[in-house]
């Protein structure tokens, strides 16, 4: 007996292979019934597209016809032709349906209707199901491939750098503690405060809030190399740009000057989106079409002036802007919408930090296009930036991309070691904590930079999600962790 063989319904939509018999597995989006024909739209998360299956309701049978409702899953057999109907080139004329897993349409949470993000999130379980998030995952997967494909053929090496860690890479504090003390009755020192030193690595612990310090040590040792892995920030805020779980990109690079550390992260951005345009069309085209459609839903005054593969097209096909802070600065102090207190932060002193409508303004209306601003105030930057010779600025760098702002930062790092050890102490950083952190600019130190890409924005940019909670398959945030 001839054994039919098993598609992907990705590699039927394209409708290459024709009057073949095929066995086609996956879940039942919805299903429109006549008296002489059953269509049944089946998708299996391969592509955007669903494959339609057409059946006779007799030969099928009643009994089975109850079976096949939305959230189902089927295992269909039969001969795959062209499509007589619009919308699709191919059709399965089904031979054989079995269903392998029933969808009590009376409860079924995700029925083939428009839902809303917000319900959505409620069923992250099942919210891949959907088309919107289909494409969004697909295209996550898409941006994981292109990152790593990006650094090995640039002969970049991954470092898994430690979750768990005992240092504050940003000093922010905002750090979810690690322990396995006795919550209620923790030992106490002669102090009476909680004794460390019992605790499981006998010293205080968190999970980490970057990668960057620990890659840094391979840098000065492996030349090229990056990290990309999760990070928490215990910040208690609920908005659609923050998550308490996220990813990073994090490259560190020995004998890489600012200049370089700003070619590499242009040269990296460009090409994850042009792998984007190129390698998922269908699911940027569903996305484009559908952001249009929320966009067209909003007051005229809010609405963006570029639809999503407009956006991705001004980064692929545009050198980014490059500028220093002050330069950004006296632009954004004498620009109209500043004059006339438009901003919600008003820029009025040098050396204020750059809120998110300032960035999106220096992109989409002053360059109309992605600009690098470098050389940012010392006071507003970290412990680890290089400092310039000017002593009031370090050299830093920020990429500011349209509809989202910041979308990288970075710097060249302070190599010189009496120079870190000043700026540490000047902003209470321990180098008890961080001995082997100087211990790398006494032993054969060495100019280097990097930058971090918070994975989860680049994917809300790719994708034009508007939440960051829509492009993490389950969003961690204050008060939420279900599932």
């Amino acid at each position: 007996m001839l054994t039919t063989t098993r598609y992907r319904i990705s590699q039927l939509a394209a409708g290459t292979i024709l009057n073949t018999q095929v066995k086609v597995q996956g879940w039942v989006r919805n299903k429109r019934e006549s008296k002489n024909v059953v269509f049944i739209s089946l998708n299996d998360g391969s592509t955007f597209h669903n494959l339609q299956i057409v059946g006779d309701p007799d030969q099928l049978g009643e009994s089975l016809m109850r079976r096949i409702n939305s959230g189902a899953s089927l295992t269909v057999t039969g001969l795959i032709q062209a499509s007589q109907g619009k919308g699709q080139k191919v059709e399965l004329a089904a031979a054989t349906i079995e269903v392998d897993g029933e969808a009590n349409p009376e409860i079924y949470p995700l029925q083939p209707k428009k839902h809303s993000l917000e319900y959505l999130r409620e069923i992250a379980h099942l919210r891949p199901r959907s088309q919107t998030f289909g494409a969004v995952f697909r295209i996550r997967h898409a941006m994981i491939f292109a990152v790593h494909q990006f650094f090995n053929n640039r002969g970049f090496y991954n470092i898994h750098t430690p979750i768990i860690t005992g240092s504050d890479a940003e000093g922010a504090g905002e750090m979810f503690r690690v322990s396995t003390l006795d919550p209620i009755n923790p030992p106490l020192n002669d102090e009476g405060e909680i004794d460390h030193s019992k605790d499981f690595f006998a010293k205080e612990t968190n999970l980490t809030v970057s990668g960057q310090l620990e890659v840094e040590a391979f840098a000065q040792s492996m030349g090229l190399v990056y990290t990309f892995g999760p990070t928490f920030r215990a910040e208690n805020s609920n908005t659609s740009r923050h998550l308490a779980e996220f990813w990073m990109i994090e490259p560190e690079m020995a004998y890489y000057d600012l200049k370089d550390n700003m070619d590499l992260a242009e040269a990296f951005l460009k090409d994850l989106v042009n792998y984007a345009l190129l390698n998922c069309q269908s699911d940027l085209e569903f996305l484009n079409n559908r952001g249009e459609q929320e966009e067209q839903q909003k007051p005229q005054q809010q609405r963006q002036e570029l639809n999503l593969l407009e956006r991705l097209k001004l980064v692929s096909e545009h050198q980014f802007e490059r500028i220093d802070y002050t330069q950004a600065f006296d632009i954004l102090r004498n620009c109209k919408p500043n004059k006339k207190k438009k901003f919600q932060f008003i820029i009025e002193e040098w050396g204020c930090d750059l809120q998110s409508e300032h960035e999106r303004y220096l992109v989409e209306k002053h360059f109309k296009k992605p600009v690098i601003i470098y050389n940012y105030p010392k006071k507003i930057k970290a412990f680890y930036m290089r400092s310039n010779d000017d002593d009031r600025t370090v050299a830093a760098m920020d990429v500011l991309f349209p509809g989202i702002g910041e979308v990288v930062g970075g710097s060249q790092r302070e190599e010189r070691l009496d120079q870190l050890s000043t700026r540490m102490q000047e902003m209470g950083i321990s180098e008890k904590d961080l001995w082997w952190y100087l211990d790398l600019r006494k032993f054969g130190s060495v100019p280097h930079s990097g930058f971090g890409l918070g994975f989860e924005r680049l994917v809300q940019f790719v994708t034009g999600m508007t939440n960051i909670r829509d492009v993490i398959p389950f969003p961690r945030t204050p008060g939420n962790a279900d599932f």
